[in-house]
C-alpha cells in the first residue's frame, strides 16, 4: 500500500522538476547550451560568387556569442593558392582593396563580410567557383581557435541576400 503513493509523488517531482527550475532560476541541462558553452563563435550565410578569373570572393558573418571581443585573424582553404582579409578604402575617388591583418568581432554582437566591405579574397584559384557548388573555408581566430564551413556558391552578381539581384560599382571605379 506504502509503495503506490511513493511512486506518484516521485513522479509528480519529476514532472514539476523543470517548473520549479524556471521559478527559481536553477540551471537545467539543455544539449544545445553544451554547444554554446565551447563555441562562442558562429558562422552564418557563408557564400561566394561565381569567378570568372583566377580570383574570387567569400562573404560570412560572424556571430560572438562569448563575453569578449575576439579577432578574425586569418583564413584557410584548398581552393586557392593565397587566401586572406580584405577591405575595401577609398583613395582619391577609387575603391581599392587592402589586405588587413584582422577583424574584430565584439562580444555579443556580429560582423558581417559582404561586398564592399570586409571580404575574404581568395587568390589563385585552383579551379573555377561554380555556381551551385561548395567548398571548405576555415576561419581562425584568435581565442575561438579555427571553424570549418561550408561556403554555397551564387551567381557571379550575387549580392548574398536572399534577393540576390546583381549590382555594379556604380560611380567607383575597382581596382585590385
Amino acid at each position: 500500500m506504502l509503495a503506490r503513493p511513493l511512486i506518484a509523488i516521485a513522479i509528480s517531482a519529476f514532472l514539476i522538476a523543470p517548473a520549479i527550475a524556471q521559478d527559481h532560476k536553477m540551471p537545467m541541462h539543455h544539449p544545445s547550451s553544451d554547444k554554446m558553452a565551447h563555441k562562442p563563435i558562429m558562422i552564418e550565410q557563408p557564400w561566394a560568387r561565381a569567378s570568372i578569373g583566377k580570383n574570387g570572393a567569400a562573404y560570412v558573418t560572424v556571430v560572438n556569442h562569448g563575453k569578449s571581443t575576439d579577432n578574425l585573424i586569418g583564413v584557410e582553404a584548398t581552393i586557392a593558392k593565397r587566401v586572406e582579409l580584405h577591405t575595401h578604402k577609398n583613395d582619391g575617388g577609387i575603391m581599392r582593396m587592402r589586405h588587413i591583418k584582422s577583424i574584430p568581432v565584439p562580444a555579443q554582437n556580429s560582423v558581417t563580410l559582404k561586398p564592399g566591405g570586409h571580404h575574404i579574397m581568395m587568390m589563385g584559384l585552383t579551379q573555377k567557383l561554380k555556381k551551385g557548388a561548395e567548398f571548405p573555408l576555415t576561419l581562425i581566430f584568435e581565442k575561438a581557435g579555427k571553424v570549418t564551413v561550408q561556403v554555397k556558391i551564387k551567381h557571379a552578381g550575387a549580392l548574398g541576400g536572399s534577393s540576390d539581384h546583381s549590382q555594379g560599382h556604380g560611380k567607383h571605379k575597382m581596382k585590385h
